[in-house]
């Protein structure tokens, strides 16, 4: 589990495919390795990764083949930066919102514009996980937890400040490019907690095999929750 907080940038060092996935190396020296052990999971560009060896300043992590065809990832090579989290601490803060290291769909990024001090960067809505991307809600692009500014159909608008271009990648988007985006898991439990009727999502239409539950939209609305 994460935070969308970045601790570090990462280079990637080596970057090899092979029939089963690829081993990725990141040389990552503005991360604290004091309590990193072999199967550790670290975050990179917002993909759980587990560790398999490390040195004082590198980490090496396998990707699967389902890691590759779904993140960005399946364009990944030596010398690109990612961000950076290892997983969080209970004793830690929640700075940013929970994340889980699962990629929900790609996005592109369409536009950047500088605003004053603050850019604002659109980016492509998949389909899939349109439902879960809110007004003010949060999201987590390539790991980095953000708040949604705007939403439309097929897109959303971040607003960027000085700051988060100053210790993740954002400072390297570019229109065109391809980034990870996950959901705020605690939509997809709404959904399935109110929506589901007979195994069957009224929000999606997929099938999600689910119980009776005791939490209806009236027993929220009544305890204030909505």
């Amino acid at each position: 589990m994460f935070t969308g907080i970045v601790e570090a940038l990462g280079i990637i060092k080596s970057f090899q495919k092979s029939g089963n996935g690829a081993v990725m190396t990141v040389h990552a020296p503005g991360l604290d390795f004091s309590d990193v052990k072999i199967g550790d999971s670290i975050a990179c560009n917002g993909v759980c990764v587990t560790v398999t060896s490390f040195t004082r300043d590198t980490f090496t992590a396998d990707l699967s083949l389902e890691t590759l065809s779904c993140t960005s990832f399946k364009k990944a090579a030596p010398g690109k930066v990612i961000n950076l989290e290892k997983a969080m601490s209970l004793s830690g803060r929640m700075g940013g919102h929970i994340v889980q290291g699962h990629v929900d769909a790609i996005g592109e990024i369409l536009s950047i514009t500088a605003k004053g001090e603050v850019r604002e960067v659109w980016i492509t809505l998949d389909e899939n996980i349109a439902r879960y991307i809110v007004h003010k809600g949060s999201v987590t692009v390539d790991g980095i937890s953000l708040t949604v500014n705007e939403v439309l159909p097929d897109r959303f608008r971040l607003t960027l400040i000085p700051h988060t271009g100053s210790v993740t990648t954002v400072s390297s988007w570019v229109p065109g490019m391809i980034v990870n985006l996950e959901a705020d898991i605690l939509g997809r439990y709404v959904e399935r907690l109110l929506f589901c009727k007979d195994g069957v999502s009224k929000v999606s239409g997929s099938y999600q095999k689910s119980g009776k539950s005791g939490i209806t939209e009236e027993f929220l609305l009544g305890n204030g929750f909505m």
